[in-house]
């Protein structure tokens, strides 16, 4: 066999191995293994598995991750983010669908301080999708909402997939958090047109709310979530400033829910020990994966199937929207099976050779491959926002959840043909860092 077909043989059992249900970390280790030996041999191999996984977790910049998940965590069970659906609600309740609405705003806000689609999507539905039943809500429009509303976690800083993405391809992180919060906070607007023109065609799915609150009240619930603003604001604020690297933003961001929960006499031992756990055990998982890619780039190269990807794909076509095709038609094939992180882990080493050698601008496509893969989250079989979001709310089956997530998958494909059309809804802030 020729060294690109052991490449590609090596990626057709990783994906075989996948489809099999063996752990993403395992068979991102021992694919690229046993490819880099039958390629040159035990010594190589051996190489490869004991200087890539140091070298990569050696990289100062990887200590953001755990630091923002702490702050995301931090604020969740310290109560921090619990505000915001009320909130949004006594501000927004009157419009059409206007508690679906709040939901929408309510989770940005969630995302800012979490990071976390997965998080985003348990939280509100937690709180929100209750509150739509009660008030005779469409089961369809209250999950759907909630689960597509989810999806913006991935896309407004802090966002794991971002820093990963940013790792990896070498981006500067800081710009791919101005285009990703450009483009999630255009994500919710697309939702909220969604959820109003749903409403007003279909009022029965959304009964109108004619509940009265004066200014002080709505002012009132507006100071509830002051803190969890305060912290997005300076942690942000200051990253954009650059007062701080996105590194040390993480760390300081951390430190600073801990001072607000302390401040509101929120923190206690047993919410510090749950955050610092699942901080340290979303971390783990997220180094071995990621590892495993570094391994999986190497034998990628060393075995020429990127170059050989990149060459087929240039003579067939040298059309950059016929790639961005195929990679939509690929990463939504992906996202039915796979969650965001793994399937962007495993693919980055074929198709980030083939976006720069049809000029594809590398921070652009951070920001499409985001919010493409978090398309994947409310997407058929294996939506993981749509399985979280049964979970939490049991009395809505899962197909009625997922028939409520197809007109937002719908908006999400406008939203992606329009990045593609104009791509200055994603370059326009990171721009201004120039």
């Amino acid at each position: 066999m020729s060294d690109v077909e052991i490449g590609l043989a090596g990626i057709a059992i990783l994906l075989a191995l996948i489809a099999m249900r063996v752990p993403i970390a395992i068979a991102l280790f021992s694919v690229p293994f046993v490819g880099i030996y039958a390629l040159y041999g035990w010594r190589p191999a051996f190489g490869a598995l004991k200087v890539i996984p140091y070298d990569f977790a050696a990289s100062w910049e990887l200590s953001s991750i755990p630091m923002f998940l702490l702050m995301g965590y931090l604020a969740y069970h310290s109560g921090i983010t619990a505000g915001l659906f009320d909130a949004a609600r006594v501000w927004l309740a009157r419009l059409p669908g206007g508690l679906a609405v709040a939901s929408i705003f309510g989770a940005s806000g969630f995302a800012a301080v979490t990071g976390s689609s997965v998080a985003t999507a348990a939280a509100m539905g937690r709180i929100a999708v209750p509150e739509m039943l009660k008030h005779g809500y469409d089961p369809r429009l209250a999950t759907g909402t909630v689960a597509a509303a989810g999806t913006i976690g991935a896309l407004i800083p802090p966002s794991i997939l971002l820093i990963l993405y940013g790792i990896i391809a070498e981006v500067p992180i800081n710009k791919l958090f101005l285009g990703g919060a450009g483009v999630g906070l255009f994500s919710a607007f697309a939702y909220v047109v969604l959820v109003i023109g749903w409403a007003t065609l279909k009022p029965e799915v959304a009964p109108r709310s004619y509940e009265q609150h004066t200014m002080r009240e709505k002012f009132t619930e507006l100071r509830k979530v002051t803190p969890a603003l305060l912290l997005a604001f300076l942690v942000f604020g200051g990253l954009f400033a650059g007062l701080f690297t996105p590194t040390e933003a993480g760390a300081v961001g951390a430190a600073l829910c801990v001072l607000i929960a302390a401040a509101q006499r929120k923190l206690t031992w047993r919410n510090f020990r749950v955050s610092v756990a699942e901080s340290f055990a979303t971390t783990s998982a997220l180094l071995f994966i990621v590892i495993g890619a570094n391994l999986l780039a190497r034998f990628v190269a060393l075995s020429g199937v990127d170059g050989y990807i990149s060459d087929v794909i240039a003579s067939v076509s040298t059309s950059t929207y016929l790639f961005l095709a195929g990679v939509v038609v690929i990463y939504l094939i992906l996202g039915m099976f796979l969650e965001p992180t793994g399937a962007m882990i495993i693919t980055l080493p074929i198709v980030l050779p083939v976006a720069a050698t049809l000029g594809v601008d590398e921070l652009w496509f951070g920001i499409f491959l985001a919010k493409l893969l978090e398309v994947g989250m409310i997407t058929p079989p294996i939506g993981l926002n749509v399985f979280v979001l049964n979970g939490v709310v049991g009395k809505v089956s899962l197909g009625e959840i997922f028939r409520g997530t197809a007109r937002f998958i719908g908006a999400d494909m406008v939203v992606l043909f329009l990045l593609v059309l104009v791509p200055g809804i994603v370059l326009f802030l990171p721009n201004l860092l120039n």
